[in-house]
């Protein structure tokens, strides 16, 4: 009937398959396995003025200068620092004057053909008077621009 040889083969066969059926059924889990790490959000400051908006359903702001306009943003002025079609120019202004003045946020637009760099949140056409006094020596063509503005924080100090 059966000798020992071929029962022992027979055992070591099972064994094997059984193995590589083990091995197949568990290779994926350990091949797709995951690691915890962190997860850093960059965003524009405006993110928040939008997120806010639409969770206050565009309410107005009766604190804010006016009495009016969304909850987060206001009527206000920017100074534009840079327009040109080079996108990778713009972003090199912007980058310089965040280390220059990181104290001012910075804001990059497209509008067909051009790249703008704006900056500053005022409240007020004299507030930008002042920065663009202090940038003249800088940068070239410096325009004040009428704009919806981030709310600027004021400190209780």
């Amino acid at each position: 009937m059966y000798n020992q040889e071929s029962i022992s083969e027979g055992i070591i066969s099972f064994t094997a398959k059984s193995i590589m059926l083990l091995v197949l059924l568990f290779l994926p889990s350990l091949l797709f396995a995951q690691t915890r790490g962190t997860v850093v959000i960059d965003k524009d400051s405006k993110v928040d003025s939008l997120i806010g908006n639409y969770l206050l359903g565009n309410k107005t702001n009766p604190a804010a200068p006016g009495g009016g306009g969304a909850v987060g943003s206001s009527d206000g002025f920017r100074v534009q620092i840079f327009s040109g079609s080079d996108r990778k120019e713009a972003f090199n202004v912007q980058a310089k004057f965040q280390d220059r003045h990181p104290e001012l946020h910075t804001y990059l637009s497209y509008k067909e053909p051009n790249f703008k760099v704006h900056v500053g949140d005022f409240r007020s056409r004299l507030e930008a008077e002042k920065v663009v006094d202090e940038l003249k020596n800088s940068y070239t063509g410096l325009f004040i621009i009428p704009e919806k503005i981030n709310a600027v924080k004021i400190s209780s100090e």
